[in-house]
């Protein structure tokens, strides 16, 4: 009687040729997974941004009159952020932090606020003297942060950036039509 098996070299054989198809895989599904969160993330962020904006409008008028374009903290001697300095702190946790589920407020070294969320993701001002433009981070901002020192490269990669500009003088009407009386909008030029 002749009992039919496969040998061990088939069958280790046959483990290799599974093991290197999934190693060439498994980056791709890696990648793909991680642009379907970033995405998701930037969908979730957009819409409840704005009906926050909506919900600070409902309860404090029309965004004209209680948006303000403000600077953030003060940074001492040292290079440190000065204690509750920051005036877009206080206007963001007032307006909009109060309609959003965010885990903590920061103050980065150059005084800029960092909104931090409970689903990992981020949002900063993008520079110390206005809130008028913000930078969005799907997951990992101090990751993103420190390779791309805010740099323009990352603008797409893990860092995208967003205004909000209710009302504006008359040099800026037609270069941010885009952004202008609405929410807050992916940035866009002219």
């Amino acid at each position: 009687m002749k009992i039919r098996a496969f040998t061990l070299a088939e069958v280790l054989i046959t483990l290799g040729i599974i093991g290197i198809v999934a190693a060439m895989t498994f980056p791709i599904l890696m990648t793909k997974y991680n642009y379907k969160i970033t995405e998701t993330r930037l969908k979730k962020f957009y819409t409840s941004i704005n009906q926050a904006v909506l919900l600070a409008e409902a309860k404090y008028g029309d965004k004209k009159y209680w948006y303000q374009d403000l600077k953030g903290a003060q940074i001492d001697s040292d290079g440190k952020p000065v204690e509750g300095s920051s005036e877009a702190e206080k206007w963001f946790k007032m307006y909009l932090g109060s309609n959003m589920n965010v885990l903590h407020y920061s103050i980065d070294n150059r005084g800029c606020l960092i909104v931090y969320f409970v689903d990992g993701s981020a949002l900063q001002q993008k520079n110390q003297k206005t809130t008028r433009d913000w930078i969005f981070y799907p997951s990992k901002a101090d990751k993103c942060i420190e390779k791309y020192n805010y740099n323009i490269r990352g603008y797409g990669v893990c860092m995208f950036p967003f205004n909000f500009l209710p009302v504006a003088n008359a040099d800026y009407q037609e270069i941010w039509k885009y952004h202008l009386n609405r929410g807050f909008e992916p940035w866009k030029y002219k």
